[in-house]
């Protein structure tokens, strides 16, 4: 992001004068709608007019009734629908010249100049060359009579923006794409549902996945599950598979196994280019091993349904960077696509992200399959070197001597037992023994401790909840305590997984060091709290399952509120005095407002929200939603701010109000839970194994170095290290929240979204920034 390159402009006359066109193509994806809103009331509060390309870009050669105004309204209550309700179609006419000059022909005669494409790689390339050889299309238009040459003259440059939109994941550049998050909960969904049967009558069950070309859903579904093998197309099995899967599904078997889960992408292949197929794999268990086997072939409902609260919130950042991305364009800018790196909205040159794209299917028709896990980008690559870890090696026969204990510590979160798995699995791969602490600090204080095996965190990935068990308490009242236990006990090293109290309880642990020799051994903190307040890190495991349970939550509450008309609802969220969930639901769940403790308002605030609730009431979408952070205001309580919508929307519209509480705190993991503390727990006990070979002093561990105990967490785009001591200071310890919160800077899209009147910060940009490639060898 660069700072000050571009004079401030006036966010909300960007688009004076100026017409975008929206449309979706190729196949559907959830989370497509929230990007076409987004796109349509940005737009609209720049000042363009936006029009609807219906049926893709068959409408775009069609024209007529499928290029549509679109206005405010017309795109409620798409948030939450899944598909594209804008329609979407293959179109062979766009192909060929002709349809793309009676596509420009439709375009200039309604002064359109900027289009954005939601799509595949397929569609984004073909609206590249509708752009290249936009010029040479205008003049046979007007060599035709079709237009004027001065209406040539003013459509004399077309603009194109790209975004993702495909639940295969496969396009380079962007770490998600539109419709993935969602597809990866349906699948999981079913895959809990079989794992369930599975046990109960000791089957194999082989799930079929799509992913022609990329085997991305496979692969963090496999990390989901905790699957016993894994078919992708970029990385075809070693030669000798056949008989290596055998002998990994009766090892599961021999250590008390009751089910076993193959996943396969559909084009899962051999290293000859041959075909993996489900049948083959079921016939060759069947045969070999003599296990009841089952295939499920999932098909086309992995792109139906809801889309995710992820895929809702990256729709809608999209879709507003993709505006901001056609409006600042110059006819010297390369097309663009928007993409998602970590937390950042980035825009790329469209056609470097299709190149590496077409590397990628190059690679692998090469055999070169390193090399296409590499060009995936960073996220695959880590993907499948975690997988391989956990799911290819035994632990081995020879021991470190090491005892690396791992502990809960706060309201429990899905995703905890996840992360405690890989911990324990990968710590058992790296030859240590694992501990498990029960009921955190206090249970390592009364010596709750007790080895914990391989077989012990079977099935602990999709299980929400804290399977340790654990507390609130800090360790500060029972340091003399935890000290000697650390020493009886033999503990080398710590993880420990939870929210703020974890930070805190590691932090008063590192104070504690000067007085208790014992403390000094490496530790480690692992977010984990649906508050997601944890410094250090922009997201924790368990923040994304809760926003998911909000999200779903609004969606039936507008239901109801649209069903009876004239109805404001306000609800009630966690988040402690952290603003997050409040702020994410909100977006997800397109509310008219989220209160939170960072953004302080007033009674003016609550009379102008009330005003807008009024005026939209004489719309035609006749509900309101409300999110209040539990800890926003201690005067402007929930039942407060219920009170004074009721009586100042009296004879306009009525309030009901709801608290969510704890079920906000359960459920089932989502997919990216468990894959974010799969991956941090992996992480925590790799980094571990290597600070202790830093630490060993004369037969002994010695840490008391501030790097030696630290928060592993996501910082933008990667995971890193960072030491407790030094987070002190961007930590704001009364309100248990970090200083500085990224997702502050979201907060205006909701309100803009939302249709409030306010300015959009457009100082900050995302510049054109190139993809990089892997520097790989032939």
């Amino acid at each position: 992001m660069a700072k000050d390159l571009h004079p401030p402009t006036d966010p909300t006359k960007m688009g004076l004068g100026r017409s975008i066109a929206v449309l979706t193509s190729g196949g559907d994806a959830q989370g497509m709608n929230a990007a076409v809103r987004a796109t349509v009331r940005v737009g609209l509060y720049t000042g363009a007019k936006v029009y609807f390309v219906h049926e893709g870009y068959q409408g775009l050669v069609d024209g007529g009734d499928n290029i549509r105004l679109a206005t405010w309204e017309s795109v409620s209550m798409m948030l939450q629908l899944g598909g594209t309700v804008i329609g979407s179609a293959r179109c062979k006419d766009f192909r060929s010249r002709e349809g793309r000059t009676k596509a420009a022909c439709n375009l200039v005669k309604l002064g359109i100049t900027n289009l954005c494409v939601i799509g595949g790689d397929g569609s984004l390339t073909g609206a590249n060359d509708f752009r290249t050889e936009w010029s040479g299309l205008l003049s046979d238009l007007v060599q035709d009579g079709k237009i004027t040459d001065a209406q040539a003259k003013t459509s004399s440059h077309l603009n194109i923006v790209g975004m993702v939109g495909s639940i295969d994941n496969d396009f380079c550049g962007t770490d998600m794409t539109i419709g993935t998050d969602s597809a990866l909960h349906r699948i999981v969904e079913v895959v809990d549902a079989i794992t369930t049967t599975a046990q109960s009558h000791q089957r194999t069950f082989i799930l079929e996945v799509m992913g022609r070309h990329c085997g991305y859903l496979a692969l963090v579904t496999a990390l989901s599950c905790g699957a016993d093998w894994v078919f992708i197309p970029e990385m075809p099995p070693d030669d000798d598979w056949e008989n290596h899967l055998c002998r990994r599904l009766a090892d599961q078997r021999a250590r008390g196994s009751r089910l076993n889960v193959i996943i396969v992408a559909e084009g899962a292949m051999c290293r000859d280019g041959k075909l993996i197929t489900s049948d083959q794999i079921k016939e060759l268990v069947t045969d070999r091993l003599g296990f009841d086997t089952r295939i499920t072939v999932l098909g086309h409902v992995q792109r139906g349904g809801t889309p995710s609260a992820f895929d809702r919130i990256l729709g809608s950042r999209m879709g507003v960077e993709a505006v901001m991305a056609l409006l600042e364009a110059t006819p010297d800018t390369p097309a663009c696509v928007v993409s998602l790196s970590g937390n950042q909205a980035v825009r790329l040159p469209l056609m470097e992200c299709v190149q590496v794209t077409k590397d990628v299917t190059n690679a692998m028709a090469e055999g070169r399959f390193e090399d296409a896990i590499k060009l995936r980008g960073k996220s695959f690559e880590n993907n499948w070197n975690i997988y391989k870890l956990l799911a290819h090696i035994n632990p081995p026969d020879v021991k470190s001597n090491i005892n690396v204990a791992i502990m809960n510590i706060g309201a429990p979160c899905a995703g905890m037992n996840a992360a405690v798995r890989s911990a324990v699995r990968i710590g058992l791969i790296e030859g240590h023994t694992m501990l498990a602490v029960h009921d955190g600090f206090d249970g390592l204080a009364h010596g709750q401790i007790e080895p914990i095996t391989w077989t012990s965190v079977t099935g602990w990935t999709g299980k929400g909840g804290s399977m340790l068990g654990t507390k609130r308490t800090l360790p500060g009242k029972v340091l003399e305590e935890i000290s000697l236990n650390i020493a009886k006990f033999n503990i080398h090293a710590l993880v420990i997984i939870g929210g703020f109290e974890a930070y805190v309880g590691g932090l008063e642990l590192v104070q504690a060091r000067e007085k208790y020799e014992e403390l000094c051994i490496p530790m480690v903190v692992i977010p984990a709290t649906v508050s997601n307040n944890v410094p250090g890190s922009d997201f924790s495991i368990g923040a994304d399952t809760a926003l998911n349970t909000i999200t779903a939550t609004c969606d039936r509450i507008k239901q109801s509120a649209a069903g009876t008309k004239r109805r404001v609802f306000i609800v009630e969220t966690m988040g402690g005095y952290c603003g997050y969930l409040a702020t994410m639901a909100g977006l997800a769940a397109g509310a008219d407002a989220a209160y939170i403790y960072e953004e302080k308002f007033s009674i003016k605030d609550l009379e102008v929200n009330v005003e807008h609730l009024l005026n939209k009431m004489k719309t035609t979408v006749k509900r309101g939603l409300i999110l209040r952070n539990e800890n926003s205001n201690a005067n402007y309580t929930t039942d407060f701010i219920f009170n004074l919508y009721s009586e100042e929307g009296k004879g306009v519209f009525d309030c009901r109000k709801n608290v969510l509480g704890h079920m906000q705190q359960g459920g089932t993991p989502t997919p990216f839970d468990r894959n974010f503390g799969t991956k941090l727990g992996a992480k925590s006990v790799l980094w571990l194994s290597e600070k202790l070979k830093e630490c060993y002093r004369h037969g002994r561990i010695f840490a008391n170095t501030p790097d030696s105990a630290c928060v592993l967490g996501m910082r933008k785009r990667a995971l890193t290290f960072q030491p407790l001591s030094e987070l002190k200071e961007d930590t704001d310890l009364e309100h248990r929240i970090p200083k500085t919160q990224w997702w502050l800077k979201i907060r205006p899209i909701m309100k803009i979204l939302a249709k409030y009147d306010i300015k959009l910060d457009t100082s900050e940009h995302a510049d054109m920034e190139h993809v990089i490639k892997s520097p790989l060898g032939k």
